[in-house]
């Protein structure tokens, strides 16, 4: 399937909200335009203001499209993983009496079979993804489109979370004038797209550590096994600092930002700068080490309740150790703070190589993007079924009908046209991707 396109992600975070517009060609990811602005009517990773947050995504949405000089509609929205449930569901329908050929409407149906369940009045469902296809007694399909059958089932996985998140969620990005095209549980986005093929297979913790909140996710067998929220985040690092020091929030946020180290061993004990006080004149030097020390403890203090749930499901010993991403990961010395606190488990740091987005807390918009890129027709079908998202479904390429014997000659013909045509328009399409993206940065 050719999922070449251009797609936006809208990741909404508690300290900031980020847009990115790229074009998804040849399983190249081309940035297009970015919007990054302050977040506003958020808590510890959930909308609680509903206005205020919708006001926000406008202005970070509008910053992207003067950026991508385009227009922006459809969006690809993350979904915090937040008293997430995850469980296995299965679907069955009778193709007919008589077999025949399975079609895009029958996959539709069997999704559709396989959510029906009595869900509890506070919960909706976020995501469904199929594990396999089986026809007629046959396992292990994952397309079964155009094979012939009389019984189609389908085993997948089931993710659904407390309904005022997604509800709030798909309201603020609606009230800003856009169309919450595709909604995604954040960590199955960013371990399709941050993690090698071997660590999704072998098993890896994923560790989200964002500003409201701190989001551990294990991905096994290429699929989201478990996942664990901290409601406390970088925030919480800032607020520290500003008790501890007697300074503004402000300039404790500047203070973790130009001098923090998640490690005290990696910090200077002889590096002083100056601390404005509240409620004296002149600035109070202190050292890097003593900041660091207040950023450790609160760092350790996340890590070590983490841990403990981590250890109870056995992911401690999964092969692909931790890969940790988000803003708090840009401090110096984390992966060094987690190697002590996680008992020497592998560790590394995921960082956009994307130019202008080298920082970890680019990666969820990013990884948004790279998810719909990489999304199949079996996989959009599966999720137009969820509310009937007939554009999901209108999205996946009609499969061409068998040419007649009087047509048969000037097929030859015609792919060759259609061949020159395309490569005209693919070699076009991604000129115009390179001209804008260095544009965007370079202007």
């Amino acid at each position: 399937m050719d999922t070449s396109g251009m797609y936006v992600g809208l990741d909404i975070g508690t300290t900031s909200i980020k847009v990115i517009v790229a074009e998804y060609l040849d399983g190249q990811l081309n940035v297009l335009g970015v919007g990054n602005e302050r977040s506003s009517g958020l808590s510890r990773g959930v909308i609680v203001d509903i206005d205020k947050a919708s006001e926000a995504i406008k202005n970070a949405v509008k910053s992207a499209e003067e950026k991508a000089s385009i227009e922006i509609h459809d969006v690809v929205v993350g979904i915090s993983a937040n008293m997430l449930k995850i469980e296995p569901v299965n679907g069955m329908v009778a193709i007919g009496d008589q077999a025949r050929e399975i079609t895009d409407q029958d996959v539709r149906d069997v999704a559709s079979a396989a959510i029906i369940q009595n869900l509890p009045p506070e919960r909706e469902i976020i995501n469904l993804v199929p594990d396999e296809f089986v026809v007629d007694g046959f396992d292990g399909i994952k397309d079964p489109r155009s094979m012939v059958g009389v019984r189609l089932e389908m085993h997948g996985m089931l993710f659904t979370g407390p309904k005022t998140i997604v509800h709030n969620t798909k309201k603020a990005v609606e009230q800003a004038g856009l169309n919450p095209q595709l909604a995604v549980v954040s960590p199955i986005a960013q371990g399709l797209s941050i993690l090698s093929d071997g660590e999704q297979d072998f098993g890896t913790i994923l560790l989200d550590l964002g500003g409201g909140q701190t989001t551990a996710a294990v991905i096994h067998d290429h699929r989201l096994k478990y996942a664990e929220v901290d409601p406390e985040g970088g925030d919480y690092i800032t607020k520290d600092i500003s008790v501890v020091l007697n300074t503004s929030i402000e300039n404790a946020e500047k203070l973790k930002r130009n001098y923090g180290y998640a490690a005290a061993t990696r910090a200077a004990e002889d590096n002083q700068f100056p601390v404005d006080v509240v409620g004296q004149s002149r600035p109070t030097e202190i050292t890097e080490q003593y900041l660091a020390e207040i950023i450790e403890a609160r760092l350790s203090q996340i890590f070590d309740k983490l841990k403990g749930q981590l250890a109870a499901t056995n992911a401690l010993s999964l092969p692909g150790g931790i890969v940790v991403t988000g803003g708090v990961a840009a401090l110096p010395g984390i992966v060094d703070l987690l190697k002590a606190d996680f008992d020497d488990v592998p560790v590394r740091v995921s960082i956009p190589d994307q130019m202008g987005l080298r920082h970890p807390s680019f990666t969820q918009a990013l990884s948004l993007v790279n998810y719909r890129g990489q999304l199949n027709e079996v996989d959009l079908l599966v999720q137009s079924a969820l509310a009937g998202n007939q554009q999901l479904a209108s999205q996946v390429a009609k499969k061409p009908a068998p040419a007649t014997t009087s047509q048969s000659q000037a097929a030859p013909q015609q792919a060759t046209a259609t061949t020159e045509k395309r490569n005209k328009q693919t070699t076009k399409k991604r000129s115009q991707g390179f001209k804008k993206f260095f544009s965007d940065f370079f202007d």
